[in-house]
């Protein structure tokens, strides 16, 4: 478990200056009802995902809302993959490139975060360190939703409500996150009040 003071703590939301190849053009935000076929979409990335990288896989999880059964999304699986040095792309990104994945997001100031995307199916592929606390917050989230249905309900809500937004204004999915942020932070606090990381 990574320090308290770590884990607890709330990410501002980035600028545009994360994207590799520029800034993405605006589209609308599409949240659809859950798919039980996601999890095994997810199984075949981390099928492809271990093929191309073998024991350089220090760790995977699928996470994200397509990872909470019953909650609507956007159609793309989240995947959270951490390997021995984010910073160090010729270890990992040439073999990922090669199974299709394309780099969209560097972020050395956040725990050296890079984003892939790949197509087929689609997919944000998160690299993250050792002892990255974004891992474990993305897993506390997923199970605490899967755990509290009142959470999901608001959380579904949150996401609802920022997809139309994000839309109306003809904003990108970063806009998207920080439309859904309060409602997310609120939670995140709800459960590390829970695990007593904070005061209640």
């Amino acid at each position: 478990m990574p320090p308290a003071d770590d884990l607890t703590e709330h990410r501002d939301n980035p600028g545009d200056d994360i994207w590799v190849n520029g800034r993405p053009e605006a589209r609308p935000i599409e949240v659809v009802d859950y798919d039980p076929d996601w999890p095994a979409r997810y199984e075949v990335l981390a099928a492809r995902i271990r093929t191309a990288l073998g024991d350089r896989v220090l760790g995977l999880q699928h996470i994200g809302s397509t990872s909470v059964p019953g909650l609507p999304a956007k159609p793309v699986i989240d995947v959270d993959l951490t390997v021995a040095d984010p910073a160090d792309e010729p270890a990992y990104l040439p073999d990922l490139e090669a199974a299709g994945f394309m780099l969209v997001i560097r972020e050395p100031d956040w725990h050296e975060h890079r984003a892939l995307k790949h197509a087929d199916p689609n997919t944000n592929l998160h690299v993250f360190g050792p002892g990255c606390p974004e891992v474990t917050r993305q897993r506390l989230f997923r199970e605490w939703l899967i755990e509290h249905p009142d959470d999901l309900a608001r959380y579904r809500d949150a996401k609802l409500r920022a997809a139309a937004e994000t839309t109306a204004s003809g904003g990108i999915v970063t806009d998207y996150n920080r439309h859904k942020e309060p409602v997310i932070r609120d939670i995140y606090d709800k459960i590390f009040r829970e695990q007593g990381l904070l005061d209640r």
